[in-house]
């Protein structure tokens, strides 16, 4: 899964992509390099952002959408967004799935939406909202924390009808690098979900904060990271750099 960002403050690439020729051209770059699923976002969720509201997040997502949807007809366009009314106007222009940061919690119209459509759901575990997120999260274990909530979510989204469900510990939304290494350590943990694990850590903080680096220079852990998951289950590597993840999946693949 590719990211382009529409946003102009994100932790990595904010406003390299939030214009439409430079979207589609990167698009165009991360379908190339072998991304299945380009993941589009509009919404901030960088530590410390405020929550967008539908009306400004469509203003920005759907000319985008349009037009990629226009230029790449045979790709799956996966919708970075907490509001359903974005979710809906998405689907309905041709978005294939809804990454929700918030597994639903942000907007409770989210779940009845996403199975209306009857479209693949991302739930990702997130304690607080971007804007409170890393100040200071705590848990009295972070494991038993995350496993629940997906528990609930999912149970409550099987309900509302949503057939196709995949979970995200939520790497970074809430969490200390303490908390972001433990829940990769036991990854495998997610197994009994029975869901698909999508994974995240692409040059997050808890790589280059722990190396004593910056984003830029966390393509190397990012990597190492990446390989590691799939080793712990994870099927979707969410990430920056699609060439370099694609070698992870084709190198783990050939050990298999």
């Amino acid at each position: 899964m590719g990211i382009l960002n529409l946003t102009s403050d994100s932790f990595y690439d904010g406003g390299k992509y939030n214009s439409l020729d430079k979207a589609l051209y990167h698009t165009e770059s991360m379908l190339k390099e072998g991304a299945f699923f380009i993941d589009v976002g509009a919404a901030s969720s960088k530590p410390g952002s405020t929550l967008i509201t539908p009306e400004n997040e469509k203003k920005k997502i759907l000319i985008v959408l349009e037009a990629l949807i226009d230029r790449f007809p045979e790709a799956y366009f996966s919708i970075d967004t907490y509001n359903h009314e974005v979710a809906q106007a998405c689907i309905e222009m041709g978005a294939s799935m809804i990454n929700d940061i918030s597994g639903g919690n942000l907007d409770t119209k989210m779940h009845d939406t996403v199975a209306k459509y009857n479209i693949p759901y991302v739930m990702m575990h997130m304690q607080g909202t971007p804007e409170t997120m890393q100040k200071a999260p705590q848990y009295n274990n972070v494991m038993t924390a995350v496993l629940n909530f997906f528990a609930q979510q999912t149970k409550a989204a099987t309900a509302a009808g949503i057939q196709d469900i995949l979970i995200d510990p939520g790497f970074g939304f809430g969490k200390s690098i303490e908390h972001n290494y433990t829940l990769f350590k036991h990854l495998n943990q997610f197994k009994t979900l029975g869901c698909p694990l999508l994974i995240g850590v692409s040059r997050k903080s808890m790589i280059y904060k722990l190396l004593d680096t910056t984003p830029q220079e966390a393509l190397n852990g990012t990597t190492a990271l990446n390989t590691l998951a799939l080793d712990r289950g994870a099927q979707i590597l969410r990430v920056h750099d699609v060439k370099e993840a694609k070698e992870c999946v084709g190198l783990w693949q050939a050990l298999q």
